[in-house]
């Protein structure tokens, strides 16, 4: 018997859609950097394209888009890794029908 699974509660933007694209594709792993000031970065490292004659640099991605996704169960946090200046959670498309928050990521390091 199927069961119905949960909706989002709301439709993704153009911007937001794009951020769970690119997680979702995960030919860069996408991570958070928690700083110890509590500032917040999402983003991936853009390999050097030979070809193109372009890459090699970190890229940002919408904290706010980020944050939303989070909070609507789209993306969930992996296990942390902990330098003495900073945080780092690796980030992964949700499995439909798991929780929007792993277990063992303080509350206080997504809303800081």
């Amino acid at each position: 018997m199927l069961r119905a699974l949960p909706r989002p509660s709301a439709p993704l933007g153009p911007d937001g859609a794009e951020v769970l694209r690119l997680i979702t594709v995960q030919r860069a792993p996408v991570c958070l950097t928690v700083q110890a000031s509590g500032r917040r970065r999402y983003g991936y490292w853009q390999p050097m394209d030979a070809g193109a004659g372009r890459g090699g640099c970190y890229v940002a991605l919408p904290t706010d888009e980020c944050d939303a996704l989070h909070a609507a169960g789209r993306i969930v946090l992996g296990d942390p890794v902990v330098d003495p200046g900073k945080t780092t959670y690796p980030v992964r498309p949700a499995v439909r029908g798991a929780s929007s928050s792993s277990p063992g990521v303080p509350r206080q390091a997504l809303t800081a």
